[in-house]
């Protein structure tokens, strides 16, 4: 996993800059947006991991992710989110996983409406299923 992060480091090159933030996604947002950044947010799954890893109640998440759509309506900049969809497969047979893949649901669905442009991409092909592609 080491090699494939610094593969992917290279690959992108030095003018980007990278924050790590397992649980202050919200706050990261609010603190680097302005109208000249673009931030780039890989990925909101594992955001909602660390959620579901740290706080011990769904009101708790559901706070967490609010504060989330929050700072997403407030940037200036422009800000681009990935995420996997968890919701195609079978239903998982373990009770932990199928509260992940409901909580991921509803989380993207939280955020997708607060989004201007929602791209669902499969096999490497952009689907537009909210908003316009069109820079």
């Amino acid at each position: 996993m080491k090699k494939r992060v610094e593969q992917h480091q290279a690959e992108r090159g030095r003018q980007w800059q990278t924050v790590e933030v397992p649980l202050a996604l919200p706050e990261t947002i609010a603190e680097h947006s302005t109208p000249d950044t673009l931030i780039l947010v890989d990925c909101l799954t594992l955001w909602i991991s660390n959620l579901m890893l740290h706080e011990q109640f769904q009101n708790q998440i559901d706070a967490r992710v609010d504060e989330l759509a929050t700072s997403l309506t407030a940037a200036t900049g422009i800000v681009i989110l990935v995420s996997n969809e968890v919701g195609c497969g079978i239903v998982p047979e373990n009770k932990l996983a199928r509260q992940y893949r409901d909580v991921a649901g509803k989380v993207n669905q939280k955020i997708a409406a607060v989004c201007a442009t929602v791209i669902w991409t499969v096999a490497g092909i952009p689907v537009c299923i909210k908003g316009d592609m069109a820079p």
